[in-house]
């Protein structure tokens, strides 16, 4: 169990986040089509999953905007935002704010991603949805880098997940 914040207080997580050199977890999540992805349908590149709350508040809008930016000339790599939104919000998010350069995911059917990966809010306000975090994965879905952001209404490191996903 992780202890983050949400504007000063406590909150707690589910678990931690795989382990750098740990082998990601395997996960079904849903596309805005409302097809199913599992990691193995990015096998072969290098994967930075964005994990969010909502994109509906200003702190995910930001994340997402920020790596859809920095995905534009690295088509050899692949950003999952990965949040508790249903399919057809993160399409209106994404073709509101022009985001198309990464794959919005949604948990709509099942929580076993955020139990998975430890990011599943046990308490507080947001119970039931994920913290906000940076999980980048290498070719062979191997963990090169994780960060749990230990105040939710704040940034990651956006630079650092870069660094790892783009060496």
């Amino acid at each position: 169990m992780a202890n983050i914040t949400l504007k000063g207080n406590p909150i707690k997580t589910n678990g931690q986040l795989p382990l750098k050199g740990s082998e990601a977890p395997d996960f079904l999540l849903v596309d805005q089509e409302l097809g199913e992805h599992s990691l193995k349908d990015y096998q072969g590149k290098r994967k930075l999953l964005s994990i969010v709350p909502s994109l509906d508040t200003s702190v995910c809008s930001t994340m997402a905007k920020k790596f859809n930016d920095a995905m534009k000339e690295h088509p050899e790599v692949v950003a999952l935002v990965i949040s508790a939104d249903l399919p057809f919000a993160q399409k209106r998010f994404c073709n509101q704010e022009n985001v198309e350069n990464v794959i919005t995911l949604s948990m709509m059917r099942n929580k076993d991603f955020a139990k998975d990966y430890g990011v599943l809010i046990e308490d507080g306000p947001l119970a039931g949805i994920c913290a906000r975090a940076v999980v980048v994965l290498d070719e062979n879905d191997q963990v090169i880098y994780t960060q749990l952001v230990p105040e939710i209404t704040e940034e990651p490191d956006y630079e650092s997940a870069l660094v790892h996903l783009l060496r």
